[in-house]
């Protein structure tokens, strides 16, 4: 089989030939006929394929093709035509089954681009609106984004606040509120009320047009295993060269020779590798786990080794409300839904910290009104009658005079990421905040433990103590703290030196070399993007770590199929070879043959495309 997939017209030529000449022996005054329509059909038809092969030969690629060449070839002396003509059907036949793979593993893309933005709404410096299409688009243009409307490339909100869907890109089926100064992905949908946004990418160089790139090309690649299926053609075809000389010395019968090329002929031991490993891609691709090529998922199956950035992979990667300190008479019930009811209406990230934290710990937030708010520093507001203050100490300091130094005399640790609450002038309490361990990071390293992943080892630039505190937490072993980004590929490297396969696992720029290191490097598209999505062999766009596992799993289930499909194919192809050699399989019953092995092989390839079941470390 060459690389250049045939013209459809040419199984489409076959069958037709194929329908004739039955038709013809079925009619007493044209049965006569049937032979010569068969012979013309296959001098037409197989030229193509037997072109093909020679041309494939004088360009270095002698591999399968060569069985089919001589069947066709041969059928023509033998006046065995239906049997050649069964061969061209079912390589050329075979070919048009792997398009329609292809066409199946395609689906992910082409749902990702007919559903991509394709018009935008930019405003005129009069202030009226001007529809465009979306590749129209220029950085820092205003567009207005509608209610329901689509992102059409990277922006930030400078006016209005709404709500909006990322589901899309990171699987977080809870919108985010929005506001001024809130980026925004392209591939969001607005939800409630309208927003003006900035453009900051062409909608060409935006998240969403990456991610389908993305897609696309792990679609077009071919991976180390299929270039083993050409190795197992390789020495396939020389073995069946021999049982046709064997055959032909024994009983001197040129067709038993003819049967043996015809079952012996090796589709589907090349066709049914690329089909798994499509059908693994698209799998992934389904679970918003982009695999940029089929190396990547070959080598993801037979990782040993996991290496771990600990900020926004481990942990949520935004600050989390970690503590609540009341100053009495004020508890921390009521610190909180104070606190909460004046950030609600802000934008600022720990606000929505705050609000987040309350509604986690079920408190209800009152109403608030006159918010008035500082960018960067803090926000006050009236609740149920009192003046409400919450913001950096700076801030407090000068709205409150007197509050922050109480709140500072209970707990001098001002090291924490803090947010001060005083309450008609007084000293009320403060929040805490810190970075949370993700809630089902115990859970993966529990699962790739399981699959036989034996290191496992924490990376971090953050503080030692910090760094072997959250390693204890969650069962590491091995911890590395205060790392610069190359001392992240120096321990890469060491790894890889002591025969390790690594799989490394970040979502921050500062991570994109040991992600371009690694074995197989893993980037969360939910917190990273950019360089670090372009570094990584396999992108997660969504907010999930779990995806890890179910990478791996994924890969493996793959290869597993792949590998069943590769000795599917030459375990059956050799026992027809025998049979048919011994003289029990004639030339046309052989074809047959080899045909109904050629779909059995593809069908069981294509169930890489469903959901991988539990494996074994071995698996």
């Amino acid at each position: 089989m060459t690389r250049r997939l045939p013209p459809a017209l040419v199984p489409g030529a076959a069958l037709v030939f194929i329908l004739a000449g039955l038709f013809a022996r079925l009619q007493p005054d044209l049965s006569g006929w049937s032979r010569s329509i068969w012979m013309a059909g296959l001098v037409l038809t197989g030229l193509p394929v037997a072109f093909r092969t020679l041309a494939g030969l004088f360009r270095g690629r002698a591999a399968a093709d060569i069985v089919a060449m001589l069947a066709i070839l041969a059928a023509v002396p033998l006046g065995e035509p239906l049997a050649g003509l069964v061969v061209v059907l079912m390589q050329t036949g075979g070919e048009a089954l792997e398009r329609f793979a292809e066409g199946r593993a395609s689906a992910a893309v082409r749902a990702l681009e007919e559903s991509a933005p394709h018009e935008a709404h930019r405003l005129r410096a009069d202030g009226t609106v001007e529809d465009i299409a979306a590749d129209e688009v220029a950085v820092a243009d205003l567009l207005l984004v509608r209610p329901g409307e689509m992102l059409p490339c990277d922006a930030v909100v400078t006016i209005g606040s709404s709500h909006v869907d990322v589901s899309r890109l990171t699987g977080e089926p809870v919108p985010v509120s929005a506001g001024p100064g809130s980026r925004l992905p392209s591939g969001s949908v607005n939800g409630e009320s309208p927003l003006t946004v900035r453009a900051e990418a062409l909608a060409s160089q935006s998240l969403y047009a990456r991610i389908v790139e993305l897609v696309r090309s792990a679609q077009a690649s071919k991976a180390p295993l299929q270039r083993l299926a050409d190795r197992y053609a390789v020495w396939f075809t020389p073995l069946t060269l021999a049982v046709c000389v064997v055959a032909f010395l024994v009983s001197h019968d040129a067709r038993r020779v003819l049967a043996v090329l015809v079952v012996a002929t090796p589709c589907p031991l090349i066709l049914a590798t690329p089909v798994a490993i499509i059908g693994g891609l698209n799998r992934a691709a389904r679970r918003q786990i982009v695999i940029r090529n089929g190396v990547a998922l070959e080598q993801l199956g037979g990782v040993t080794a996991a290496l771990f950035d600990k900020t926004g992979t481990l942990t949520i990667g935004h600050p989390a409300l970690a503590r609540v300190a009341p100053v009495a008479p004020f508890t921390e019930v009521e610190v909180l839904a104070l606190a909460g009811a004046v950030e609600h209406g802000s934008g600022h990230l720990l606000a929505r910290s705050v609000v987040e934290g309350a509604r986690s710990r079920g408190v209800g937030l009152p109403a608030a009104n006159e918010i008035r708010e500082a960018p960067g520093e803090g926000v006050e507001g009236r609740v149920e009658g009192r003046v409400v203050v919450v913001g950096a100490r700076e801030y407090v300091r000068r709205m409150a005079p007197g509050a922050v130094e109480a709140l500072d005399a209970t707990d001098g640790n001002r090291a924490a990421l803090r947010a001060y609450v005083a309450v008609d002038g007084r000293a009320a309490g403060f929040l805490e905040f810190a970075d949370a361990v993700r809630p089902e990071a115990a859970a993966l390293l529990s699962r790739l433990r399981a699959l036989g992943i034996g290191r496992m080892a924490l990376l971090s630039g953050d503080r030692r103590e910090n760094v072997e505190a959250m390693g204890a937490a969650l069962g590491f072993t091995e911890t590395h703290a205060d790392l610069l980004p190359h001392d992240k590929v120096r321990l890469l490297e060491e790894a890889l030196a002591s025969g390790e396969r690594v799989v490394m696992v970040g979502d921050g720029t500062n991570d994109a070399p040991a992600l371009s290191t690694a074995t197989v490097g893993i980037a969360l598209a939910s917190h990273g993007g950019g360089i670090t999505a372009e570094a990584a062999d396999i992108v997660i766009l969504a907010d999930d770590l779990g995806r890890v596992a179910e990478a791996i799993e994924t890969s493996r289930w793959t290869m597993r199929i792949a590998r069943q499909s590769i000795w599917a194919g030459l375990g059956m192809s050799g026992v027809a070879m025998i049979v048919a050699a011994a003289g029990y399989i004639p030339p046309i019953a052989g074809a047959v043959l080899q045909e109904v092995i050629d779909i059995a092989v593809i069908l069981n390839a294509l169930r890489a495309a469903r959901p991988a079941p539990a494996l074994t470390p071995q698996a």
